[in-house]
């Protein structure tokens, strides 16, 4: 079990993370096409009433080189919930609110956030005029504890997260199915948050058996935290120094759901 588990997800307002991002995409034939350097931003900018309670907002200036967004979580005795974002998908509005973490860690251990079956996808994937259904199941899973290497620092005992989805889509055209992944793996450091993130997503085809790639990777540079342990840590660093429109769109450790289709809003 790991001791005040909390402090590995700081939330107070002003406390800011910046992250430099880079993101590859690829065919499964040919390994890599493209790959973009990108900065996000994230702030902790206050807190909102949502479904009768208090959630903190969390704004994102480029998550996963998709733009800008604000995320709802909620904090307490029993872990993180995530209560949606905006944008938003027809998706995810029917998932949330879900768990993303639990308190307190303990190494290993895993949870179900979620397992749907039927769900409206809120996107006519194969353009027959009707929009596509899916099943879709996540879970998350506290793997252990490593030193990472970021360009913020040098951080030891960091806590490893894993994240994986499964989306099958149901075509109405044809009655196929259709799968996507979506595997993030995620390191926290005690009063800092999060250090990095290694996403990767394969993304069906409707019209070809070419499956995409996409892997984004998201690293600390800079971060401002109200927190004694983050300074202590911090103080330790050497010199070295938490899925828009593409298949699914992350941030931190939510799984969200959109699904590499057009968002809605």
């Amino acid at each position: 079990m790991v001791d005040k588990s909390h402090e590995y997800f700081p939330d107070q307002v002003g406390n800011e993370w910046v992250y430099k991002g880079t993101m590859i995409e690829g065919g499964m034939v040919q390994i890599k096409n493209e790959d973009t350097q990108f900065t996000n931003i994230s702030k902790v900018t206050g807190t909102e009433i949502l479904e009768g309670v208090e959630v903190t907002v969390f704004n994102d200036t480029n998550p996963g080189n998709q733009g800008p967004s604000d995320s709802y979580y909620r904090r307490d005795i029993a872990g993180i919930r995530y209560y949606g974002s905006k944008p938003g998908t027809t998706l995810e509005r029917q998932l949330v609110p879900y768990q993303i973490v639990r308190f307190p860690l303990e190494i290993p251990s895993s949870f179900e956030q979620f397992n749907r079956t039927g769900v409206d996808f809120g996107t006519d994937v194969d353009h027959d005029g009707e929009k596509e259904t899916v099943d879709i199941e996540a879970t998350v899973s506290v793997q252990g504890q490593e030193t990472v290497i970021v360009p913020a620092g040098v951080y030891p005992e960091a806590i490893r997260l894993e994240a994986k989805m499964i989306m099958k889509v149901h075509l109405s055209e044809s009655g196929e199915t259709i799968q996507g992944t979506d595997t993030m793996t995620a390191w926290f450091a005690r009063g800092v948050g999060l250090l990095k993130y290694i996403e990767r997503q394969t993304i069906p085809s409707v019209r070809s058996q070419n499956e995409r790639m996409v892997e984004v990777i998201e690293e600390l540079e800079k971060v401002t935290v109200a927190s004694e342990v983050a300074l202590l840590r911090r103080s330790e660093a050497t010199a070295k120094r938490v899925f828009r429109n593409h298949f699914f769109h992350h941030e931190l450790l939510k799984i969200p759901a959109s699904a590499g289709f057009p968002a809605d809003s």
